[in-house]
């Protein structure tokens, strides 16, 4: 099973997270902000991953941004080495329509190396989703990214803003879902 613990401190967060990539979708989520939660939710449900996470921090940026952080760090640690990740079956991709809006991921995770990517073409056009700045929620999906190695896309776009943020969550929830599943017919070759 492919479960890991992560806790991270900072000077303005303390985020503990646990998650397991084989789950069901439950999860536990606490941070200050409820949209936050619900949007974290969302991507455990959709991608039968386990997660309880609690985040406390001082500003909202903060916190978003170092869940991102620990939220990743928990994905790289449990995809493990280069071989484990060689039986993966490393590239997902999702399009989700929720009434108005429409989000499509495409995710490889592959990298252990340093390397991440992320390109992020979503149009908010409002600061805040009901309590949650919409440029915290792009950058989560960065930070998540650059702290897990990998590389992302993610083009959304809708009228709801609600709509569109929960198409982006439950996208890359399906996208990641895909991508860790372990590939029987996979044949690690070595190297000569």
């Amino acid at each position: 099973m492919r479960e890991v613990s992560i806790s991270r401190e900072t000077a303005e967060t303390k985020v503990e997270v646990v998650l397991n990539i084989d789950g069901v979708g439950e999860s536990e989520i606490s941070t200050s902000l409820r949209f936050f939660n619900h949007m974290l939710e969302t991507f455990a449900r959709h991608g039968f991953f386990d997660i309880r996470l609690n985040a406390e921090g001082d500003l909202s940026h903060h916190i978003v941004e170092d869940v991102g952080i620990a939220l990743g760090s928990a994905f790289r640690k449990a995809l493990g080495t280069a071989s484990e990740r060689a039986k993966l079956v490393r590239f997902g991709h999702a399009i989700v329509p929720m009434d108005d809006a429409i989000a499509m991921c495409a995710v490889d995770i592959g990298g252990i190396s340093e390397r991440s990517f992320t390109v992020l073409r979503v149009n908010f056009s409002h600061r805040i989703i009901e309590d949650t700045a919409t440029e915290d929620i792009l950058h989560f999906l960065r930070s998540f990214a650059s702290e897990a190695k990998f590389t992302m896309h993610i083009h959304a776009g809708g009228e709801n803003e609600h709509h569109i943020a929960e198409a982006i969550f439950k996208a890359l929830g399906i996208a990641l879902d895909h991508a860790t599943k372990i590939e029987e017919r996979r044949i690690v070759r070595k190297k000569v």
